[in-house]
């Protein structure tokens, strides 16, 4: 069997949207959709069986009412056998997403620009996951990923929006290029590629040195470069149409501003042994937090 995308559910409404949306990608990559549940008993001394057995009651209800809501909104998606682990929970994901081919986990939405809330475990499973993991806020619906008809109502849906690229052009990496470019072709979507880029200080610049030229001559060198590392994905994905976009500013905020309204972020995440343990960068961190549309975060070496 082809890895399957998997849903974490948990019970919450962020879960939920999670595992509609992990079934509709299901459906676009042609894999089954796994639900998941783990969760990890601590029973008090004199609780024993009974209350193990209410907890894992109460995991099966979240589980069927998840299946329950994904027949209701993707009737195409293959479901196959829902999984139940007893045990630590970032442990538990991490290892479903060894043996998945995408990992999708919810997020919860706060109003305003408070941002989203990404609880531990998430944000554990996403600083350590050898595989991609979306993250979905509470309430995403498919509508949401779709541009609304002429006068505004999503009751006729005119095509996806856009998939959006954040690329660091200091290290552009082939396994999140190739993601956005797959995310893309899938839905028949715009590919959007952002880069923001700061302009140096005049501490460390030496003659010659591309930030002492003026910010529209360096914003084209940079175009110019995005440009290049993209064409061969651009060959590869000839159906594909891309826009690229070089905007001088702070690449967290230029990040977050470009995937407003967009279907999906593509962000990466740098697999590396460091002292303080794995986590995601700055850029990515920022985007998790406060992008409001769904983000996939690709490890890459």
């Amino acid at each position: 069997m082809l890895p399957p995308v998997v849903a974490a559910v948990d019970g919450s409404a962020e879960s939920f949207a999670a595992a509609e949306w992990a079934a509709r990608e299901a459906v676009r990559r042609d894999r089954p959709l796994r639900l998941f549940h783990a969760w990890n008993w601590h029973p008090r001394q004199g609780d024993g069986e009974l209350a193990t057995a209410a907890q894992r009651h109460l995991a099966r209800l979240f589980l069927r009412e998840a299946e329950n809501r994904v027949r209701r909104a993707c009737p195409d998606a293959r479901l196959v056998p829902d999984q139940l682990v007893e045990g630590p929970a970032t442990a538990a994901l991490l290892k479903a997403a060894d043996e998945a081919d995408l990992l999708v986990l919810g997020s919860r939405g706060l109003s305003g620009f408070t941002g989203f809330l990404v609880g531990s475990v998430a944000l554990g499973v996403v600083a350590r996951a050898a595989r991609p993991v979306v993250l979905v806020r509470a309430g995403e619906e498919a509508a949401d990923e779709h541009f609304p008809d002429s006068d505004g109502s999503a009751s006729t849906l005119t095509g996806y929006r856009d998939v959006v690229l954040g690329i660091d052009l200091g290290d552009p990496c082939d396994e999140v290029i190739g993601f956005a470019f797959e995310e893309a072709r899938l839905r028949g979507a715009r590919l959007k590629a952002v880069y923001g880029w700061q302009q140096p200080g005049p501490v460390g610049l030496g003659a010659g040195d591309l930030g002492l030229v003026d910010p529209a001559r360096r914003a084209g060198e940079w175009l110019g470069f995005l440009t290049a590392v993209l064409q061969t994905w651009r060959d590869k994905y000839p159906g594909v149409e891309v826009a690229e976009t070089v905007t001088e500013g702070r690449p967290q905020s230029v990040l977050v501003r470009a995937a407003s309204g967009a279907s999906l972020l593509v962000v990466g995440r740098r697999v590396t042994e460091r002292p303080a343990g794995p986590r995601t960068g700055p850029v990515t961190h920022a985007a998790i937090h406060h992008v409001d549309c769904p983000v996939a975060v690709v490890p890459h070496v």
